[in-house]
């Protein structure tokens, strides 16, 4: 039953976590694309609003990269994480 619970706990984590990225990417293109049409109606020129799409975009690659790139921890992870605690204590 413990199993089962925390298996739904991080199932909903995951869907909450693609969720905010999608969310995020909306809010990314709305935004950018209202700065290039201020851009584009005050008559071009510098684009200035390639500065916040390079700054945000950064934002939005990294957070896409927690949210599909990386593989979930595992208990292996973990036991391995704990094994290398033990013996980096143990060498003192």
């Amino acid at each position: 039953m413990e199993d089962e619970e925390e298996l739904r706990k991080q199932a909903k984590r995951r869907i909450r976590d693609r969720r905010d990225f999608w969310q995020h990417l909306v809010s990314f293109v709305i935004v950018n694309a209202a700065l290039i049409g201020i851009w584009a109606i005050t008559g071009g020129g510098y684009f200035w609003p390639g500065w916040v799409l390079f700054g945000w975009g950064i934002g939005l690659v990294f957070h896409a990269w927690n949210t599909f790139g990386q593989k979930p921890i595992t208990d292996e992870d973990i036991r391995r994480e704990m094994d290398k605690i033990r013996q980096q204590q143990g060498s003192r």
